[in-house]
């Protein structure tokens, strides 16, 4: 991290919330605070966000609808780290299949906490920059495809719709937005799977699979997802942002 990374901290506690945001700042980041959901997005529009730290168990908006309406919009780049009171796998795998990048079990340890912000924004300087998806677009074009972001399908060139999982859906997003850019195992398990990336390490091969035979494509030929020998893989399609109207 650098001393110009800004962390936005979201807890309806208000004690969590100022030990946090002291801690943070005594290691040298700059720190905004917000109690919900509202002041979340007031400080979004406010000023540019590195990464946001995110608790899940709030009145009124919940952190996994935050988060999850964050991942639809136009600050679905920023990083999340979720704080959960909730020692159970449910929760960890709900928050990260809604997009969190990482999540720390309260009661946690500041330095645990800085040492995750660390990684998690580490790990998202490492990817090349992404193709810049605006709220209103809904579908997104690539080769004979569309895929509808708000269904979460794909749409033939006859319009017939290929519903697709969870897993698939994210990894095709991730190709989508960074196309004809290489992408090692580990940047597309961090950016699919977050931390329980660790524990499927060939995860990601599996998963490529998959999405290649809804996408029809070879084992031969790879008319959208090539195998760069070494490094990883590489979406070869020119991506072309429809709009909500298409």
């Amino acid at each position: 991290m650098t001393p110009t990374d800004h962390i936005l901290v979201v807890d309806d506690d208000r004690d969590i919330r100022q030990m946090v945001g002291d801690y943070l700042r005594k290691n040298g980041l700059r720190v905004t605070l917000a109690a919900d959901g509202r002041e979340m997005r007031a400080a979004l529009e406010a000023s540019d966000v590195d990464l946001i730290v995110l608790d899940v168990m709030m009145p009124g908006e919940d952190g996994l609808t935050l988060c999850r309406n964050l991942r639809a919009g136009k600050h679905r780049a920023v990083p999340v780290v979720m704080l959960t009171a909730r020692d159970d796998e449910t929760d960890r795998i709900i928050g990260l299949e809604m997009g969190a990048d990482d999540y720390v079990i309260k009661p946690f340890s500041s330095r645990e906490l800085l040492a995750r912000i660390n990684a998690v924004i580490r790990r998202a300087r490492m990817l090349p920059p992404n193709l810049q998806v605006s709220e209103a677009t809904r579908l997104i074009g690539f080769g004979q495809w569309k895929l509808d972001t708000t269904a979460r399908h794909l749409l033939d060139e006859g319009g017939t719709a290929y519903p697709l999982s969870g897993a698939e859906f994210r990894l095709l997003r991730v190709f989508i937005d960074h196309p004809q850019r290489v992408l090692s195992r580990d940047q597309l398990l961090s950016l699919t799977q977050g931390r329980e990336a660790e524990l499927f390490d060939r995860s990601i091969d599996l998963l490529v699979s998959r999405l290649r035979q809804r996408l029809g494509d070879g084992a031969r030929e790879q008319t959208y997802i090539k195998t760069v020998r070494s490094e990883g893989y590489v979406f070869s399609q020119a991506v072309t942002l429809i709009g909500d109207d298409a």
